[in-house]
């Protein structure tokens, strides 16, 4: 190949690079739109973050009513749904830790105490029981109730479904605790 057949191109590359630049700069002139000077709608930021507080410490404040949301519980439906935990969890009396630990009698156990799991930091220095409330919390949305948790559950939204699975993981204990 020869410098001319070169020179062709590298003209035929400029030359294709400049048709779609002008391609753009003509139609930036023939649909010209100028941009408004004020937004369409203005969002107040400070009133957005005050209302979100406010909602976020009223559902804070509201008490979970454990006893009706336990009555909502059914232990078939519980031992349904907890076949979603059951991919990382053992509920056998002495069954083993699998990727969480095993969950027998953990309705009224001191969280983080397994001896032969290792927990994550949070959960290890989260010095609490498991109880109704916190079962409730933490299966509402795991990672949001106890910050720096290595749980990567999304969560049970529905209230029959957490209320079924605290009944399950309540029954699956040597002294399942009375109900509230």
């Amino acid at each position: 190949m020869d410098s001319f057949e070169i020179n062709k191109i590298v003209a035929a590359i400029l030359m294709v690079a400049l048709l779609i630049i002008g391609i753009g700069k003509l139609s930036d002139v023939i649909f010209h739109v100028e941009k408004p000077e004020t937004p369409g709608y203005a969002v107040d930021v400070e009133q957005a973050i005050v209302t979100t507080a406010q909602s976020s410490s009223e559902t804070m404040e509201e008490k979970v009513d454990l006893a009706a949301l336990m009555a909502m519980g059914d232990l078939a439906v519980g031992e349904k749904v907890f076949k979603k935990c059951a991919a990382c969890h053992s509920i056998v009396k002495g069954g083993k830790n699998n990727i969480g630990p095993a969950l027998y009698n953990v309705v009224g156990r001191q969280i983080g105490s397994v001896s032969d799991y290792k927990y994550s930091k949070a959960l290890s220095e989260y010095d609490k029981a498991w109880t109704f409330e916190e079962l409730n919390g933490y299966l509402i949305k795991p990672a949001k109730w106890i910050k720096g948790t290595k749980m990567a559950f999304a969560g049970l939204r529905k209230e029959k479904d957490r209320a079924s699975v605290i009944l399950y993981l309540n029954q699956n204990s040597d002294n399942p605790l009375p109900l509230p």
